[in-house]
This record gives structure tokens, sequence and C-alpha cells, in this order.
């Protein structure tokens, strides 16, 4: 079971790794050019990709290791480990990339959230109260246990839902 979960952890962790950073690399160099709304969508994506190996994952223990049978415990058990590893490859992969690449990044994100604001019509007290809400948060974002919280809040949810789902499709009983 470990080596079925290691193997799938890697691989979901590396193409959502290598797609973030593609992007965000993509997005930071053509500053201006590239929405951040359009990265995010392209993020989840990736995300819901990547975790399509925890269903993959969980069909292979449970026909290969498992006899065929798996419970729904088993199932999330075995779905949240490969998640725990590929989001963890993913978070490293974001701090790296965040604190030696694109450390202007927030400041960057910040610039166009704002913009945005202001294409919207907002008043200037509502631009003023964001851009402070934004620059606390970005000061906050400089240290590396937050964001590092912060980005495992970003994709661990979506990896659970992808485990239960692929748990109660996956789960199957003994047949007497």
């Amino acid at each position: 079971m470990k080596k079925n979960i290691i193997i799938h952890g890697i691989i979901a962790g590396i193409i959502v790794s290598a797609i973030m950073l593609f992007t965000i690399n993509y997005i930071s160099h053509c500053a201006g050019t590239v929405d951040f709304n359009t990265s995010m969508l392209i993020g989840y994506a990736s995300m819901l990709i990547a975790f399509s190996l925890v269903f993959v994952g969980i069909r292979n223990y449970r026909d290969k290791y498992n006899g065929g049978i798996i419970s729904f415990g088993k199932a999330f058990k075995t779905g949240m480990m490969i998640v725990l590893i590929a989001s963890t490859f993913y978070v490293i992969a974001w701090l790296v990339d965040y604190f030696f690449f694109i450390p202007d990044f927030m400041e960057k994100y910040s610039a166009q959230m704002l913009d945005e604001l202001r294409a919207t019509g907002a008043s200037q007290l509502e631009i003023d109260k964001q851009a402070k809400e934004m620059a606390d948060f970005s000061r906050m974002y400089k240290n590396p246990f937050f964001n590092a919280m912060m980005t495992y809040v970003e994709i661990l949810p979506v990896g659970l839902i992808v485990t239960i789902i692929s748990s109660l499709i996956l789960k199957r009983k003994i047949v007497k």
C-alpha cells in the first residue's frame, strides 16, 4: 500500500507543481497581459487533473493489492495520503518559487486587484480599505510558515473533495 500511495502522490505532486510553476512564472514575467483570475482557473483545473491520480491510486490498491474489496474508510485514507504527498510537493514548489524567484508576487497581485476594483467604480474609501487589507496580508505572507499554511488551504480542500467522491465511487464490500 505504501508504494502505491507514494508513487501516485509523487506523480500528482509533480503534475500540479509543474503546471503551477509554469503558470505563475509566465504571469509574473508577462505582467499586465495575463490576469490572475485566469491563472486561478488554470491552477484549480491542474489540481483536478493531478488529483485524478487519487482515483487511480485507490482503484489500483483495491484491485491489485486488496482483492477487489475496499471500504470507504480505507479508500479515504489511501486517497488522503496521496493528496497530502501531492499537496506537500505543491507547497514546497510554491515556497521555493515565491521566496527565491518571485518575491514581488504579492505586490503585483495586489496592484492588479486594486486596478480591478478601480475599474468597477469603487469609491476611494473602498479602495483604500482593500489596499490596507492587502498590505497587511502581504506582510503576513512573507512569513514562510503562514505562507505554507495558506498554500495548503488552497490545495487541500480540492483534494478532500476528490478523495470523498473517489472513495464513494470505488468502495466495494465483500460479495457473498
